[in-house]
């Protein structure tokens, strides 16, 4: 089944990213990396609030503390008070890296804010997946990561997906929930290269996985059971970033794309690229996990 996502913010983002629902706010969060900026759009209004934060922000988790977000910026992992506009950095695992930068995150279901890095221009394989623990600790938990992407969680909490874009496929973790362990990786979805390169997911309520494709501009949802292609959403930007549910109901498909890495020519073609879309899908999501600390 095919379907395609329509525009519904033209913000003609650098590098859209990391798009969440905070179904507290009934808002979707979502930045953009080289445009230092993180972005809270209310699709009832049809209004984007947008936040300069200084640096680079790879992406964005909301936060039990309903006043403030927590991000992965270029510095490390850091809170933001949305009401003072104030970023407090946390923690920088990556200090001796001035090369590499956070890409994307997302909470695990007990409240842990897991982010990986990336080294700019996405070349070797220097970038590492760290987990920001509710007590403030982090832990480097794997490396020889090219670009860190998406990351999603089974229903039952027992296995951690997780993209990296250098290895065109999403891998499995068995993951103990208590613990924040990952053990026995292994590849449940290989991407074909024509179909371009796997980016960031988000996970459905029947426990399938959409993957966002960089350079082919579409959406696909996969059964990580078995490997298949169950659905896919074209969407009018060829650098499709992201994907997240969101709305009231959890049945619309928001997907955020870039416009770096396009050609003059290409941008006159693609003149959304970089523009929030979104799709009814016809499947609902769940809601994020937030974090604990």
């Amino acid at each position: 089944m095919k379907s395609t996502a329509e525009l519904v913010l033209d913000s003609h983002a650098a590098l859209g990213e990391g798009p969440i629902w905070d179904d507290e706010k009934q808002v979707l969060y979502w930045v953009d990396i080289l445009g230092n900026t993180l972005n809270a759009y209310d699709p009832v209004k049809h209004e984007n609030q947008v936040y300069d934060v200084g640096q680079h922000v790879g992406t964005v988790v909301p936060a039990k503390d309903l006043a403030k977000v927590m991000l992965a910026v270029y510095e490390g992992f850091a809170s933001y008070a949305l009401d003072r506009q104030e970023l407090t950095l946390l923690h920088d695992p990556e200090a001796h890296l001035p090369h590499n930068r956070f890409n994307d995150g997302k909470c695990d279901p007990m409240g842990r804010f897991w982010a990986g890095t990336m080294a700019y221009g996405g070349q070797g394989k220097e970038g590492s997946l760290y987990c920001l623990d509710r007590d403030g600790r982090v832990r480097r938990v794997l490396g020889d990561i090219g670009i860190a992407n998406g990351l999603a969680w089974s229903l039952d909490g027992s296995t951690m997906y997780y993209i990296d874009t250098a290895w065109a496929a999403v891998r499995a973790f068995d993951f103990d929930l208590e613990m924040g362990a990952i053990s026995n990786g292994r590849n449940v979805i290989d991407v074909p290269i024509e179909m371009g390169a796997p980016d960031g997911m988000t996970i459905d309520a029947e426990g399938m996985l959409w993957v966002a494709l960089w350079g082919d501009g579409q959406v696909c949802r996969w059964n990580p059971q078995n490997g298949e292609l169950l659905q896919t959403v074209a969407c009018p930007a060829s650098h499709t970033t992201a994907c997240a549910f969101g709305g009231e109901g959890l049945d619309i498909l928001y997907i955020t794309s870039a416009k770096d890495g396009l050609s003059e020519d290409q941008l006159e073609k693609e003149q959304h690229a970089g523009g929030l879309f979104a799709v009814r899908p016809g499947v609902q999501g769940i809601a994020a996990y937030r974090f604990g600390g």
